[in-house]
């Protein structure tokens, strides 16, 4: 009986998708990983079928997207933009799924990696937690030749092949520079929610917020990080705390998911006065952004970053170059006087 490249997998104990990089000579398999399903296949001696591995380039690509659960609108709506894109995958040559895992547990996004590599996918796309066991995870998909792109929150030491998202440094030093023109000699203190300071998108646009805080000339307290682990629950309690303590609070600066719970705090107290900048265009944030309780709004498209997802891991599995402008994610602006329709509104 020929050997398969079932045998040559099991052989080498590595995943068919890595076997099917290295007989197709693609990127994303390490060279220890290569010379093991090479000596595999000298082993087996197993000889090519080129009239399959031609119908080979046609094959789909199994997709999948690990995404944080919850009520977060924002990543519900990543979450829909993967499903309305699985709607026309087929024409892509690839199989969408989506994965979801409680918010900023980073032992269980690991696990979920982990279930995607013994599901032999093509390719993995995750919402990355900072925390030693997801990079571990990642490197296990590496080695298994299975293309990872970080989504939204980046873990660039950890070896995956791409990040879909905005500069998110760039992004606080935005709403750092915002926040301190907006105030300008207004005097008091600005607090800032976050989700979790475990995710690095959050660590980012704090770090860039205070850079841009500190280069003001009037010199501004920040508070201490409020985590409200994007619960709007807990956040309108944190906030709601903080707007009772803090009788002379100038702005607040909201650079995770919270805005629910914010939104409230802030109705509720009727609080106006203040400069709030906060990140995702949403229904709350939209209907808030009229409302005058948020300044700013900053924005990253979700249907741009899935799109983008799926056309970076395609290419990864083809073995193609990725197109870095074409990938390359913009940062919107949003404030009461451009606020663009929402979906069910008018042009």
């Amino acid at each position: 009986m020929r050997p398969t490249v079932h045998d040559i997998a099991a052989k080498a104990g590595v995943s068919l998708a890595t076997v099917d990089r290295v007989l197709n000579d693609r990127p994303g398999v390490r060279g220890v990983t290569r010379a093991r399903v090479e000596a595999a296949i000298a082993a087996l001696g197993y000889v090519r079928d080129v009239a399959a591995a031609n119908l080979a380039k046609s094959r789909v690509y199994p997709l999948v997207f690990i995404l944080p659960e919850g009520d977060n609108p924002f990543m519900r709506g990543l979450e829909a933009e993967v499903r309305r894109a699985g709607l026309h995958s087929a024409a892509e040559r690839t199989q969408l799924s989506v994965m979801t895992v409680p918010a900023f547990d980073g032992a269980a996004l690991a696990r979920a990696i982990d279930t995607a590599i013994a599901g032999d996918v093509a390719g993995i796309a995750a919402v990355a937690v900072d925390t030693p066991e997801v990079s571990v995870a990642i490197a296990r998909a590496q080695e298994a030749g299975i293309p990872f792109v970080t989504l939204v929150s980046d873990l660039a030491g950890s070896g995956r092949d791409h990040f879909v998202g905005v500069d998110n440094i760039a992004a606080g030093r935005t709403a750092g520079s915002l926040m301190g023109r907006f105030l300008g000699a207004r005097p008091g203190p600005v607090a800032v929610l976050a989700g979790s300071m475990r995710v690095r998108d959050h660590g980012e646009r704090l770090e860039g917020f205070l850079a841009a805080m500190s280069a003001m000339l009037e010199a501004r307290v920040i508070l201490p990080v409020l985590e409200g682990q994007d619960d709007p629950h807990l956040s309108l309690r944190l906030i709601a705390d903080c707007l009772a303590n803090v009788p002379d609070l100038a702005g607040v600066y909201s650079l995770g998911a919270g805005n629910r719970g914010l939104v409230e705090a802030l109705s509720v107290g009727n609080r106006g006065d203040l400069c709030v900048i906060v990140h995702e265009l949403t229904a709350e944030t939209r209907a808030a952004l009229r409302d005058g309780f948020i300044d700013v709004v900053l924005n990253q498209d979700a249907g741009h970053e899935v799109r983008s997802a799926i056309r970076v891991l395609r290419a990864k599995a083809d073995g193609l170059p990725v197109n870095a402008a074409q990938e390359r994610i913009r940062l919107d602006i949003f404030i009461k006087d451009n606020l663009p329709a929402g979906p069910d509104e008018d042009n």
